[in-house]
């Protein structure tokens, strides 16, 4: 009993448990303040595009045979999840823009390989002879190596001798 109360508190003590507690409880709050928003702001201005005798948008009801639907309370939900998913959607990408901001383009590693001209197989870079089908490979020489610089003479006051 004693490792399984252990384990608990290790479970429910976790960084990621606290997070998503704070988060629900800041995310029940920010839902009633959004339901406050569409009820108290939103549904006004759409009561004045309502029928007079339908006493609000909100109390909207269709009649289908003898039954009563009561569409304006879905269109306050509907209302209220759009709020929620945009206000969510931008916290989401504010939150991944500042973490982006911390990170460094991580440089790609210079390679190691290279493949045979001629067996197309990794082989070393440093390699001159293919491992697997034992072809010569041609030498790669940089721009630097291939035309040597060559030193001319230092100017001297003398006069040249003819």
């Amino acid at each position: 009993m004693k490792k399984l109360l252990s384990e608990f508190k290790e479970f429910a003590l976790k960084g990621n448990m606290l997070d998503l507690a704070v988060g629900v409880l800041i995310g029940s709050a920010f839902s009633g303040l959004v339901t406050s928003l569409t009820d108290n702001v939103i549904q006004p201005i759409l009561n004045c595009f309502a029928s007079p005798d339908a006493e609000g948008a909100s109390k909207l009801v269709i009649k289908v045979w003898r039954l009563n639907m009561p569409i304006g309370q879905f269109i306050s939900d509907v209302l209220n999840f759009i709020i929620m998913a945009f206000v969510i959607f931008m916290i989401v990408k504010a939150v991944n823009k500042l973490r982006s901001l911390g990170k460094k383009d991580e440089e790609k590693p210079a390679p190691t390989t290279k493949k045979c001209p001629f067996c197309l197989s990794e082989i070393p870079l440093e390699a001159v002879r293919c491992p697997h089908c034992t072809s010569e490979i041609p030498v790669e020489k940089k721009a630097a190596e291939e035309k040597p610089v060559e030193e001319k003479p230092a100017k001297t006051n003398k006069p040249r001798r003819r």
